[in-house]
């Protein structure tokens, strides 16, 4: 689980409580389960009929995702760039058979990009034919991952519109009733509103922010799959160890790079293979 991400839910939730229990006596007035019908129910009402079943169920599945840990964000590019290097070492040494000795089963459940990437290169395709088919491949992700973010960024701007329409209907209703009790029109304006408040709290601390918490994490996948793409290309062009090095390091910050001489055999900068 990503306790940081579930911390700050909890927060925004406390201090949205918060302020309600001490401005007001009466917190049950902002419970009103026809508006929770209508900004819910038409947010989700309006995904569904926006796109193909497949595509909305994975915008809601992508909700939960969020509060997963995210392995890219967690792991050290300086990791990655050492690995390549170890295996340009292994590949000098015992050539395309030792680097499919790598591709582990492990390997292929924590990184698949990585293990389909190594599959190109001991398969024998050339370095120009490697970065064509990885670009493709990355491309194609981000498209697909685009689509799931588009559809979650829209029930953030459908839910206030659903909110503002239950507003509309809560102030009809009571525009019905002016000619009656006049003491009932605050208590009426209150149900109207309470609506409005629905919509801009599930697009404003649910939608909208867990949407953007994944575009940021696709792109630092992004980025890291870009740098290894890079590095397999090298492998395919027997490029030598301390020359992919260089290259590669070239993606990070300084402080985050690799050096042979440094860290090839410090056993605390050797990642799992």
């Amino acid at each position: 689980m990503s306790m940081g991400t579930i911390f700050s839910f909890i927060a925004a939730v406390v201090v949205v409580l918060g302020a309600i229990i001490t401005a007001t006596d009466k917190p049950s007035a902002f419970v009103d389960i026809p508006s929770m019908i209508i900004v819910a129910g038409g947010t989700f009402a309006a995904l569904f009929i926006s796109y193909e079943i497949k595509t909305a169920v994975s915008a809601l599945r992508l909700m939960g995702k969020t509060f997963s840990k995210h392995a890219d964000s967690e792991n050290s590019l300086k990791d990655e760039i050492g690995r390549i290097v170890r295996w340009a070492y292994i590949i000098q040494k015992n050539g395309l058979q030792g680097l499919e000795n790598e591709i582990t089963p492990e390997l292929r459940e924590k990184n698949p990009f990585l293990a389909y990437a190594t599959d190109l290169v001991v398969t024998g395709y050339t370095g120009a034919e490697i970065n064509q088919i990885l670009e493709q491949m990355l491309e194609a992700e981000a498209d697909r991952n685009k689509i799931s973010l588009d559809a979650l960024k829209k029930m953030g701007g459908d839910a206030p519109a659903f909110g503002m329409m239950g507003t509309l209907i809560g102030l009809i209703i009571m525009l019905g009733k002016m000619g009656g009790d006049p003491s009932a029109i605050g208590p009426s304006m209150a149900v109207a509103l309470i609506t409005t408040f629905y919509g801009i709290i599930l697009a404003r601390m649910i939608f909208i922010p867990l949407a953007t918490k994944m575009s940021a994490r696709y792109d630092v996948t992004l980025f890291k799959n870009t740098m290894l793409k890079e590095g397999m290309v090298l492998l395919a062009e027997r490029k030598s160890p301390r020359y992919i090095q260089d290259k590669i390091n070239s993606f990070v910050d300084v402080k985050d790079q690799f050096l042979i001489d440094r860290d090839l055999n410090n056993p605390a900068t050797q990642s799992e293979n």
